[in-house]
């Protein structure tokens, strides 16, 4: 193709404001309200029927289509970009456009490969279809840690210089809001798959013996968590679940609970550990897979299948006032080695190399 007619912008796949809010979607999000800033030649395609409108107008996207599918995303989107030159393609949600060369892929975990049971058929089926295909076609791949770096090598087939690491952040809004009248709790935040392991959260709450210390549980209702919960309650009434919150009822959530746990079996970034360091909560978290990197020294580390164990770093933070603090000002220090702002500079410098190769 003749550089003339090479289309320059940049277009970001938008697929992502039809989806709701998961640490995925928030990468995307965040990531994009800072390009826009960064460079007018950022461009955004998303199908007609966006849920997040708000964000939509504030990124100046462009509607291309119906439909919120995958037949969108491998059809309506390719051939849009062919008819305006190919430009490049940035993917932020783990998936993109099959046969649509000029593009970069970001995936942010795989543990749907190493999950299954998680996952519907259908879903895995599609994904370990296509992902490969996505990786070997795509010019970049960028991913959320250098643990997740590593776990794209060992199963797939790519170049280790291929894949680079771009860290999840905070957004500002999660500031410290202290409250007083908040009941004396210990907080989970998770999408609650089976492996976000809260079922062993609770089980291990269950043998803390404090009838005024709650357990409050935040994430979106499903078929798993409706079990655990079930099961939990009957054990302990002092289980809360309080489901989907805004981001300000998460704020105030984290900001006046004792201690966030988060019992993760796997994780390729881990969003909620941030957000309470940013909001002045000290954390317990497992100590496998991205979490250490991620919350260094700023955090008390379990097995997350040792059931005793967590109970006892849980008692440790709401016993000692000498902890609570250490690790709350350990967490203001480490959160702020993350940023939207930094990693959209990132991606947007990695993005320019790739037309000038």
């Amino acid at each position: 193709m003749e550089i003339d007619k090479i289309n320059m912008d940049i277009y970001i796949n938008a697929r992502f404001l039809t989806q709701k809010i998961t640490g995925v979607q928030r990468f995307a999000i965040e990531i994009s309200k800072e390009l826009i800033k960064m460079d007018e030649r950022v461009k955004f395609l998303s199908p007609l029927e966006v849920i997040h409108k708000d964000i939509a107008s504030e990124l100046g996207v462009i509607p291309i289509g119906p439909s919120t599918s995958h037949f969108w995303e491998q059809v309506s989107l390719p051939r849009y970009l062919k008819r305006i030159g190919s430009p490049l393609l940035v993917n932020l949600c783990n998936t993109a456009p099959l046969y649509y060369s000029n593009k970069v892929i970001t995936i942010h975990d795989i543990a749907y490969k190493l999950f299954p049971d998680n996952f519907s058929f259908l879903f895995r089926t599609y994904y370990n279809f296509l992902i490969p295909r996505i990786l070997q076609s795509s010019r970049k791949i960028i991913t959320v840690s250098h643990f997740s770096k590593q776990e794209i090598l060992k199963h797939y087939k790519v170049e280790e210089n291929k894949v680079d690491v771009i860290y999840n952040a905070v957004s500002n809004k999660f500031i410290p809001s202290k409250k007083e009248n908040y009941e004396k709790y210990i907080l989970g935040v998770s999408s609650l798959s089976k492996h976000k392991n809260f079922d062993m959260l609770i089980k291990a709450f269950n043998k803390i013996k404090d009838k005024n210390l709650k357990l409050y549980i935040v994430g979106e209702e499903n078929r798993n968590l409706n079990n655990i919960l079930k099961k939990g309650h009957e054990l302990n009434s002092n289980l809360i679940f309080k489901g989907r919150v805004s981001d300000q009822e998460l704020v105030e959530l984290y900001s006046n609970a004792i201690c966030f746990v988060f019992p993760s079996l796997y994780e390729g970034f881990g969003i909620p550990p941030l957000e309470a360091m940013a909001c002045g909560c000290p954390i317990a978290v497992s100590n496998v897979t991205s979490l250490p990197e991620i919350c260094k020294d700023a955090a008390l580390y379990f097995n997350p299948l040792d059931m005793e164990e967590i109970a006892e770093k849980m008692l440790k933070v709401v016993q000692s006032n000498d902890i609570k603090k250490t690790l709350i000002h350990k967490g203001f220090n480490q959160v702020k080695n993350y940023s939207w702002e930094k990693s959209a500079n990132k991606l947007l410098t990695n993005m320019k190399k790739l037309y000038k190769n």
